[in-house]
């Protein structure tokens, strides 16, 4: 389905009946990340998924180099232009970063949030994302310089390569990146004092369990759920028991 958010073209599904689960996916996924667990979840609630801007899916990119507080915002008009009232807010890696955010300025008011392997605990990485963001800058200027330029294209797939392969991955949406992993939301987490179940693979590379731990650390009354073996998308590979989880969490 489609609608009109913010002047972008944004695709959306909405499917079942009952309470609004409300599933934002994570860096670089579509809303078909969630098949599996949304296919667990429909009979019981009414599950609403959003392709977020610039992410492949069937959403237009954003128009400018956006911030996650930009998609907070767009994501609080998704909620005004379906008449979404009353919700639990599920959001994953990139989008668990775009609801602690969105939650803390109260431009997102969901009854529940649920993050898992969510992004946004940056502190103890700042000098290396500000050091990628400078390497990034000074490789593009090196990659024009004879002979340099001549291996411009696999200088540049190495270069990303050190950056790490989100920033690989992101393309035209580099700089969109860079914004995010430079914006530490811990001190917005502090805000959030609504019921917060985080959900974490105990191997998670992406978002190490670290993050977490501090996230339950800072977000009062929060708690933690670890399912070890899974990785970064534990909501794929334990989907099962993540549904029955997030929907005893939010009865």
């Amino acid at each position: 389905m489609k609608l009109i958010i913010n002047n972008l073209a944004t695709e959306y599904t909405d499917e079942g009946t009952g309470s609004i689960l409300l599933l934002l996916p994570g860096w670089m996924n579509t809303l078909h990340n969630f098949d599996e667990l949304t296919s667990r979840l429909v009979s019981k609630y009414r599950v609403v998924r959003l392709d977020l801007p610039g992410f492949g899916g069937g959403t237009e990119p954003p128009p400018s180099d956006w911030h996650v507080g930009d998609y907070a915002s767009f994501v609080k008009a998704f909620t005004e232009k379906l008449g979404l009232t009353s919700y639990a807010l599920v959001g994953h890696s990139f989008g668990g970063r775009v609801a602690v955010k969105g939650t803390a300025q109260g431009l997102l008011r969901p009854t529940h949030l649920i993050l898992m392997g969510a992004a946004g605990i940056a502190k103890h990485r700042t000098f290396r994302n500000r050091f990628f963001t400078v390497l990034a800058k000074i490789g593009k200027i090196l990659l024009y310089i004879p002979p340099l330029f001549l291996w411009r294209k696999q200088l540049r797939r190495k270069l990303y390569e050190k950056l790490g392969s989100d920033y690989l991955a992101a393309g035209a949406m580099s700089r969109v990146y860079l914004n995010a992993i430079q914006e530490d939301l811990q001190e917005y987490a502090r805000r959030i004092s609504i019921p917060t179940l985080l959900i974490w693979g105990s191997e998670d590379r992406m978002t190490p369990l670290a993050d977490g731990k501090l996230y339950a650390e800072i977000i009062k009354g929060s708690k933690l759920e670890v399912f070890n073996g899974a990785g970064h998308s534990a909501y794929r590979e334990r989907s099962q028991e993540i549904a029955q989880l997030i929907a005893d969490f939010v009865v």
